[in-house]
């Protein structure tokens, strides 16, 4: 068992979305399993994820929505709990905050970008395709880089519904089930947006539509599940596990739910809601692992209905999607990174 005392310290916004508080609590989960001393400082967003999602007896350290604020409460809070490491999910730092986060202790970085430098003792990248090359030069000489969807941080239910929902799916059948879900923030509105294009189009379907709490899609959605059966909202849920397992097509955001779905071979509509998920999105429609839709072309809701109908109309192609995507993430990714930083 580990003594080693880790700070996660992740990104979290309404433009940013939840995805880099789950991942790292999925990390955290998996370095807790091995006796590390856990802690997060976290913005009030951030608070907001691990206040639903985290243990009840977990250490949050509060931080302001003012990066320049928050960035040397961080490092303050890091020397505070005696931190070994930092680890963290963040974009919008710069190298001297980064380097701060870094001093009398080692930094992992969560990056699948690979797009500037990382004052880093640890580097993982989890994207679609990348290699340790793709981070020469960008990390310190001497760091260690887990490249690849095999680090993926997936949460272990995804693994344990893995083979009886790749089973289902190679068996094939009727479809019943249809998973909506684009973020818990619910970027601008785009869960109602989609399902009032999609409904009309898929009236026999069961809409299961996953979002947070304070989603602005929230009030529309809630009166006409009212009216609608088959229309199931799931607010902040635990179940996303049996969600993705059960459902027998999606329309998923790009970034960390990525992963998710891959491990349970769910063929997906990818809607790519953010600049920083679009190179893998299109990188993995190109090979034939899903379908991607861009939120900001200006034909995105008639790409978007084209994409379902493929998926709903064409058993073959979910049966190729679902078999290539499995095959990139076994879910294991969290147990690998625990082991590595560990180690």
């Amino acid at each position: 068992m580990s003594s080693a005392r880790i700070l996660v310290f992740p990104d979290c916004g309404p433009r940013i979305g939840g995805g880099h508080v789950m991942r790292c609590l999925t990390l955290a989960l998996a370095l807790a399993a091995r006796g590390a001393a856990v802690a997060f400082a976290a913005n009030p967003a951030a608070q907001g994820v691990l206040a639903a999602f985290g243990a009840r007896d977990m250490t949050v350290f509060p931080l302001s929505d003012d990066l320049d604020e928050a960035a040397p409460a961080a490092a303050a809070w890091a020397e505070g709990f005696k931190a070994d490491w930092v680890l963290l999910d963040h974009y919008r730092l710069g190298p001297p905050q980064e380097a701060a986060l870094r001093a009398g202790r080692r930094l992992a970085a969560l990056d699948d970008l690979a797009d500037r430098p990382r004052a880093a003792d640890l580097v993982l990248d989890p994207g679609y395709g990348r290699t340790a090359a793709d981070h020469r030069g960008l990390a310190p000489e001497g760091a260690r880089v887990l490249a690849g969807p095999a680090y993926a941080a997936v949460r272990p239910e995804f693994a344990a519904h893995r083979p009886a929902a790749l089973l289902r799916r190679r068996q094939g059948g009727h479809l019943q089930h249809m998973l909506i879900a684009l973020g818990l923030t619910d970027v601008d509105g785009i869960t109602e947006r989609v399902v009032r294009m999609l409904r009309p189009a898929f009236p026999d379907l069961i809409l299961d539509v996953v979002l947070g709490d304070a989603a602005p899609s929230l009030p529309a959605l809630c009166a006409w599940a009212k009216l609608d059966r088959a229309l199931r909202l799931h607010v902040d849920t635990r179940a996303m596990a049996e969600l993705m397992s059960r459902a027998d097509l999606a329309v998923g955001a790009g970034g960390s739910s990525t992963w998710e779905r891959a491990v349970v071979g769910l063929p997906t509509a990818t809607v790519i809601l953010a600049d920083n998920q679009r190179p893998m999105a299109q990188a993995m429609a190109r090979d034939g692992l899903t379908l991607a839709v861009d939120a900001a072309a200006d034909d995105f809701e008639a790409r978007l209905l084209e994409s379902v109908r493929r998926l709903a109309e064409d058993s073959a192609l979910r049966r190729s999607l679902s078999e290539k995507s499995a095959a990139l993430c076994d879910g294991l990714g969290a147990e690998r990174v625990a082991d590595a930083l560990l180690t």
